[in-house]
C-alpha cells in the first residue's frame, strides 16, 4: 500500500468529503478520487458507500481507518524524531488559535518566535477553539491555543497559559446600567448577545444560569468577540466579555456573587511528536505567561 492513497482515504473519511480531503491535501478533487480507487483495488475491498449526497465508510473502510490513522501518524512521528535529532528549527509549524487570543495574547510572542526562528514557516489557522481542536485530533495541526475545554478532551493534552476573567457588560445607557446591583433574574428577561451555544465560552456562562435555576436566553449568537463588544455597545443586550476587551464604551455590571472566567493554554495530541519548531513555540508561550 502507498502512502499517498492511505493519506487520501483518511482524509476524506474524518472530513466525509472527497472535495473537503482534496483541499486539505492540495490536491483535485479527481485525484483523490483516483488515490482512494487505488487503495480499494489493493485491498480488493470498497471502502465508502455514496447514500445520496452523503459520503459513509463501509464495513470494511471503518475496519482499516484505525490502522491507517496509526501508520501515517508512525510515519509522521519518525520523521520528526529523526529530524528533531538535528536540533534545527525549521519547517512549517502548523497551528490553530481564535481571533481573540490572535489579537490580545500572541502577538509578542509570535514577534519573537519569528525573530529567534526566520527559518520556520508559519501556518496559522483562525479558527472557534471547538475547530482547532479538531483540527489537532484529526493531525491537521500540530498545536492549538485557546480557550481551553471545561472537561479533558480524548486524545488530547492541555497546559493553561493565561487566565481571563471576565465581566458582564452593557452599554452606558442600557437600563441595566442604572442598576447598582444585578441579579441573574435581571438578564433572563434582557436580550443577550453570546458566543455560540456548545462554545466552551457558552459552556461557562450557561452553567452560571442553570446552577442559579435560570435558563439563558441569547438573541444574538456569534464567536467573534469583537463583534460582540460591538453589538453590546451600541445597546442590543447585554453579553460577557473578557476584561482585556472592556474599555469606555461598556459599562460593567455588578451581579454579587458571579466571578465568570476562562483558561486560555496549548493543547496537542497525548500521542504525536512535537516537531523542534513546535517545540520552541510551546517553550515561548510558557515563558511569557503571567508570573513568569
Amino acid at each position: 500500500m502507498e502512502l499517498h492513497n492511505i493519506e487520501a482515504f483518511v482524509k476524506v473519511a474524518e472530513r466525509s468529503s472527497f472535495s473537503g480531503a482534496a483541499e486539505v491535501l492540495h490536491l483535485t478533487q479527481p485525484a483523490v478520487s483516483k488515490r482512494v480507487a487505488a487503495l480499494e483495488q489493493t485491498l480488493s475491498v470498497k471502502l465508502f458507500d455514496r447514500v445520496g449526497r452523503r459520503i459513509i465508510l463501509t464495513e470494511a473502510g471503518k475496519t482499516i481507518l484505525t490502522k491507517c490513522q496509526l501508520i501515517l501518524n508512525t510515519v509522521d512521528d519518525t520523521q520528526k524524531t529523526i529530524h528533531n535529532l538535528s536540533g534545527h528549527v525549521a519547517g512549517t509549524l502548523s497551528i490553530g488559535t481564535s481571533h481573540h487570543i490572535g489579537l490580545h495574547h500572541l502577538p509578542p510572542v509570535l514577534r519573537q518566535y519569528v525573530r529567534l526562528h526566520p527559518k520556520v514557516e508559519m501556518d496559522i489557522h483562525f479558527l472557534s477553539s471547538e475547530q482547532v481542536c479538531e483540527m489537532v485530533k484529526n493531525g491537521d495541526i500540530e498545536l492549538g491555543i485557546i480557550t481551553l475545554p471545561n472537561e479533558a478532551l480524548e486524545n488530547l493534552l492541555a497546559k493553561e497559559l493565561w487566565h481571563d476573567p471576565m465581566q458582564f457588560v452593557v452599554s452606558a445607557d442600557h437600563s441595566l446600567a442604572q442598576r447598582k446591583r444585578c441579579d441573574l433574574s435581571h438578564l433572563t428577561n434582557v436580550k443577550a448577545i453570546l458566543p455560540e451555544k456548545g462554545t466552551y465560552t457558552h459552556s461557562i456562562i450557561e452553567k452560571e444560569f442553570r446552577q442559579s435555576g435560570y435558563e439563558l436566553k441569547s438573541m444574538f449568537a456569534t464567536n467573534y468577540l469583537q463583534t460582540i463588544k460591538m453589538m453590546v455597545s451600541v445597546g442590543l443586550g447585554w453579553s460577557v466579555l473578557p476584561v482585556t476587551l472592556i474599555d469606555k464604551e461598556l459599562h460593567t455590571l455588578n451581579v454579587p456573587g458571579i466571578k465568570l472566567s476562562r483558561k486560555l493554554g496549548i493543547v496537542q495530541h497525548k500521542d504525536r511528536t512535537l516537531s523542534n519548531a513546535a517545540l520552541a513555540i510551546s517553550a515561548l508561550l510558557k515563558n511569557n505567561r503571567p508570573g513568569k
